[in-house]
């Protein structure tokens, strides 16, 4: 890599903060400016850790080798006996639904950056609820605390009291790649013989086990099975310098989705994948202090003001100098993920620039305008379905209520009676409100079906209740396709849509009526952005072909928080494509 040539600098549009001193920069970019919708922030108060005890704690100069440990079994994550590929009440709705990997967060310049970042983590809890870690800087020393299961199950007060300092990094996971066990719960954290860097990582690599084999094969040892990995290794094994130079040519080797930060002993870095395909935002709290987060949610609540994205391709590095930003290679039409809008994120955030909350109440509009239906009453599969329902009901002027009940205190381990109920999951987790529902013809608003076994529960569960029709509504195109850009989605064989038609779905889920948002409605409520995402889901079309196809096989790949092989994760790996295909940008 001439670095002179394939990196281009340029400044950022920041007001220059007291504590940060801008790095302005005067050259050409192949970024341009953007202007995105600033989102109306709430001021939740900062307030004091929690006291849960949690079972793990780290700290070291390199703490990556101490990460393999033996682990104990977690009252969230106890493991299955029988196999990885069943979830303790698979019958839970949650369990059917696509899961994103996880959210990240980063923090230069505040004095109480751990706890700022555990209170972001907080936030972002959504996205991953398997385990959370922070890493804080203090006297450059990256001092790390790692732990499975809920950020409260991890951090209190005296673990915060570990990670001092005014820069950290954190995060929360769902694995799509890696087994559930503590040695693959982030940051991770290593030393190189320049220093020491921690990375928090949000996407999948597709062409992680060829990474691998040949770092492997060069002599790189390896002590977990996640594909964030990777990324160290080639950092620490890049012939370049500076170490934001190093960052650059490893991001030059991986393909797929990554939205990462890096932490070293001055520095903070946010790097985006070419195609965006996952979110980061950049933020500033009142004392200058520069925040990056997967969604704008985790600005709001720890009071930082949201500035704009981090770019697709684009590297941000934040350090005692200010704020410098690079391109970090020719950037494609970015392909982000339409999935953020639908379901992963929280309805207050800003995502691609754009109001999740706003999306998902058009979404219920065009459906109440496309596929409307006599009715009753209209009530949504919370929390999901909530806002795409609301939609739905202003639109066909039809009242939205209650009608199913979600309990929020149902861990992931419960006992099952003897006696077997049927539906029993789901009735754990939602409970349908008769006063709504008897006697009423009913409009179920939902953002997806997936296998929809949940689906005919769900509808069962409601007639029951005594319904006199139940009408679904999705608020989603039929999902045909798996995801491999940090999206844990079932087989394609799984996948209902894919092999059946939408009247063979409603036959099968045993509801009056069943719609989808139209795809092409969809792209035209998004205008001119719709170039922009991903809708690999929906189509079969995928921005960046996966060379090493990540075969999600029946059942295969549902983590249950600490069981399972490593040869139960490689297993599922196979050569896609044995022949060099050169890698296709989708026009949509």
């Amino acid at each position: 890599m001439a670095t002179s040539t394939n990196i281009s600098t340029f400044s950022s549009s920041f007001l220059k903060p007291p504590s940060l001193p801008l790095t302005t920069t005067t050259t050409t970019t192949s970024l341009p400016p953007k202007t995105l919708p600033k989102p109306s922030l709430s001021h939740a108060a900062v307030h004091g850790g929690d006291t849960h005890k949690s079972p793990f704690a780290l700290s070291s100069k390199n703490p990556i080798s101490d990460l393999v440990r033996a682990h104990e079994p977690h009252p969230h994550h106890e493991p299955d006996p029988e196999s990885k590929s069943k979830s303790h009440y698979d019958d839970d709705d949650d369990d059917e639904k696509p899961r994103e990997e996880c959210g990240v967060v980063g923090i230069y310049g505040d004095p109480e950056a751990s706890r700022l970042c555990y209170l972001a983590l907080h936030a972002l809890q959504h996205r991953g609820q398997e385990g959370a870690g922070i890493v804080a800087v203090h006297n450059n020393v990256l001092q790390s605390i790692t732990g499975v299961g809920l950020v409260s199950d991890v951090f209190n007060e005296s673990k915060l009291d570990q990670l001092p300092g005014s820069l950290a990094i954190g995060h929360v996971r769902y694995s799509t790649a890696g087994q559930s066990m503590l040695k693959n719960v982030q940051p991770f954290v290593a030393g190189y013989r320049f220093g020491s860097v921690g990375i928090a990582h949000n996407g999948n690599l597709v062409n992680y086990r060829t990474l691998r084999a040949k770092l492997e094969k060069d002599g790189s040892i390896f002590n977990t099975s996640s594909d964030t990995e990777v990324v160290l290794h080639l950092i620490a094994t890049s012939k370049h310098r500076p170490f934001i130079l190093r960052i650059v040519d490893a991001c030059e080797k991986i393909q797929g989705a990554y939205s990462i930060v890096f932490v070293t002993e001055d520095k903070l870095v946010a790097v985006r994948d070419p195609f965006g395909f996952r979110p980061l935002v950049m933020g500033r709290r009142s004392n200058g202090s520069v925040v990056f987060a997967s969604e704008t949610c985790a600005l709001d609540l720890i009071e930082a003001t949201y500035e704009r994205e981090v770019y697709p391709g684009e590297v941000v590095v934040v350090d005692k100098d200010g704020i410098q930003s690079l391109c970090l290679m020719s950037h494609p039409q970015p392909k982000q993920c339409i999935f953020e809008h639908i379901y992963f994120s929280l309805p207050n955030s800003v995502v691609f620039g754009r109001s999740v909350y706003e999306s998902r109440r058009k979404f219920g509009e065009i459906l109440a305008t496309e596929s409307p239906v006599d009715c009753d009453v209209v009530i949504a599969v919370p929390d999901s379905g909530v806002v795409a329902a609301l939609g739905y009901a202003a639109k066909a002027g039809v009242p939205f209520q209650q009608g199913l009940i979600r309990s929020h205190y149902v861990g992931r381990t419960f006992i099952e009676p003897s006696q077997k109920i049927r539906d029993f999951g789901v009735k754990l987790k939602l409970s349908p409100v008769r006063a709504v529902l008897e006697g009423k013809r009913v409009v179920v608003v939902d953002d997806s079906i997936v296998r929809g076994t949940t689906s005919s529960k769900i509808v069962r569960m409601i007639k029951e209740a005594g319904a006199k029709e139940v009408h679904m509504r999705i608020a989603s195109p039929p999902i045909i396709g798996s995801c491999y850009y940090g999206v844990d989605t079932p087989s394609s064989e799984e996948l209902i849509s894919n092999r059946m038609s939408t009247e063979e779905i409603r036959e099968f889920i045993g509801s009056d009526s069943l719609a989808f948002l139209p795809f092409d409605s969809l792209k035209k409520l998004l205008a001119n952005d719709s170039p922009n995402y991903c809708y690999a889901c929906f189509s079969g079309n995928y921005p960046v072909e996966p060379r090493e196809l990540k075969v999600k096989r029946v059942g295969d790949f549902v983590d249950d928080g600490l069981n399972g092989s490593l040869e139960s994760i490689d297993g599922g790996w196979v050569q896609a494509n044995p022949t060099p295909k050169e890698v296709k940008v989708v026009g949509l």
